[in-house]
């Protein structure tokens, strides 16, 4: 369960993309959110996701995740194509789905286009694939990250997890002692998923934007320094962590560093321009704050000097590369695999 390694997809995915077209401006790469189309009078972009897990709102975190990478990207999200895929005809569970997706996609303002529903057989629960859609006049990749840059992150880690445990794994939490108003409010991060109002704040002024979802912020800070050829650097007490995310993960035994992680927003903006971005995410009522800064990456003898690798084929070579992440101390340039997947096995 999880994602596959930065090999495996160059191997068997990036480059098998089919007919080539000259109106593909951004097409499949390692850490980018959605692709970039040029049409007549500007560009579209246009992502596609899964989702398996979180039953409870299925629904609800489908929409904000897709909707989620094109505004990662710059991107307005206006249109929406939805599979739904149920483990067997049980019209009440399609019913808490279509549900789901449409209240979601009505708040945000997303019109569900088309789509696909059936039943299949071997599923345990329910599965979608949503594909979403909307222009931009301005498309900024996971992989424009530049030395010198600060790296903002919106809200804190683990949002997205956070409210997951607070609803698929309640039980476990109230055996474990947790307060009933801390689970509560953890089940209200909800609301926070959708990294729409941040993204329209950033978009102007970041040089690279990306939306951390499995393997949480420390994943999506690794394909973000990766894609861009870079180094970031992060020390641990500058994420901020929300007190019920803190209190949920030391009940179910996960870091929220590394739990699924939508509901932030990673932005690399250039250092003297930092400020004014952090005072207007405060305008719109947004936490954001500092967390890293962009140094260039190291060939060679150097690589891997500013901390102990955890990955090992970085360091492995003299002419290897510390592009990665190093976040206390030690050196990230592999996926992260997500902490929570353990839970649901």
């Amino acid at each position: 369960m999880g994602k596959l390694s930065p090999a495996d997809l160059d191997r068997y995915v990036f480059s098998r993309t089919g007919a080539p077209s000259d109106d593909l401006l951004v097409g499949a790469r390692y850490g980018e959110d959605a692709a970039a189309v040029a049409t007549g009078e500007g560009t579209m972009v246009v992502s596609t996701d899964p989702i398996s897990l979180a039953a409870e709102r299925i629904g609800t975190l489908g929409v904000a995740i897709a909707s989620n990478d094109v505004a990662a990207c710059g991107g307005v999200p206006e249109w929406l194509v939805s599979t739904v895929l149920l483990p067997e005809p049980d019209v009440d569970l399609l019913d808490d789905v279509t549900a789901q997706l449409d209240a979601e996609a009505s708040r945000l303002g997303i019109s569900i286009v088309g789509g696909h529903t059936e039943t299949v057989a071997g599923l345990s629960r329910p599965l979608l694939s949503l594909t979403c859609m909307g222009p931009t006049d301005r498309y900024v990749p996971t992989s424009g990250a530049e030395p010198g840059d600060a790296v903002i992150l919106t809200k804190g880690a683990g949002v997205e997890g956070t409210a997951v445990l607070a609803t698929d794994f309640r039980a476990d939490l109230d055996a474990a002692g947790v307060e009933p108003a801390a689970i509560d409010r953890a089940a209200g991060f909800f609301d926070d998923i959708s990294v729409l109002p941040e993204s329209a704040v950033l978009a102007p002024a970041a040089t690279a934007m990306h939306d951390p979802t499995e393997g949480g912020v420390l994943n999506g800070l690794v394909e973000l320094a990766c894609a861009s050829g870079v180094r970031i650097e992060v020390e641990a007490d500058n994420v901020p962590v929300r007190p019920e995310t803190r209190a949920l993960c030391d009940a179910m035994g996960v870091d929220p560093m590394r739990i699924l992680g939508s509901g932030a927003l990673l932005a690399a903006v250039p250092e003297d321009e930092a400020d004014v971005a952090l005072d207007a995410l405060d305008d719109e009522g947004i936490e954001a704050t500092v967390v890293g800064t962009v140094e260039p990456a190291d060939d060679g003898a150097n690589a891997g000097a500013d901390g102990d690798s955890v990955s090992g084929s970085d360091t492995d070579s003299d002419s290897a590369s510390d592009a990665g992440v190093v976040y206390d101390g030690v050196h990230y340039a592999d996926g992260v695999e997500d902490d929570m997947y353990d839970l649901w096995n």
